[in-house]
């Protein structure tokens, strides 16, 4: 495959060797190299940021007609030149198995409620009334470790609290 369909902003694109691609401002300084998302293709994929730019002056106006009412106002979006090269085939397939292979190695956390790991912040709120204090702990533990979802490490602190202030 002489292209890749890369990730990068929020938004995708569809790359080859040697393409220059004017994109959202990326966090990395003019010069440096990082490595996008890769969603189709099994080559590495490596952006080179060419230049930190400013995308063309959009114009807003604003009347009311008949009053005399006129604002205006524009506005230029933060850009970034980057330029995208192609590494070898078969090197970025190898490290997403990997990672998809490490939560399926890892062992479910002794205590916690059956399911947890798969459970939305809503379920956690909901379930964290009903669980005991040790399922309370090992969930809030795992939640620090892995997850770290504000909302479900809110609840899991307030039902632990509850139960405290209930013993």
């Amino acid at each position: 495959m002489d292209y890749a369909i890369i990730r990068l902003g929020g938004k995708q694109y569809r790359v080859r060797e040697g393409e220059t691609l004017v994109v959202d401002r990326v966090r990395t300084d003019a010069g440096k190299t990082f490595q996008p998302d890769v969603l189709l293709g099994d080559a590495t994929v490596t952006a080179t940021v060419v230049a930190h730019e400013r995308g063309p002056k959009i114009r807003i106006g604003k009347l009311k007609r008949r009053t005399g009412y006129r604002r205006h106002n524009g506005f230029r979006a933060a850009t970034s030149r980057i330029e995208i090269s192609l590494g070898a085939a078969g090197k970025a397939a190898p490290a997403r198995k990997e990672k998809a292979a490490a939560p399926a190695a890892e062992e479910h956390v002794k205590g916690m409620p059956g399911g947890y790991e798969e459970m939305t912040v809503a379920q956690v709120a909901e379930g964290a009334k009903t669980w005991n204090r040790p399922m309370l702990e090992a969930a809030l533990a795992y939640e620090q470790a892995h997850a770290a979802r504000k909302g479900a490490l809110a609840a899991l602190a307030s039902a632990l609290k509850a139960k405290e202030e209930n013993a």
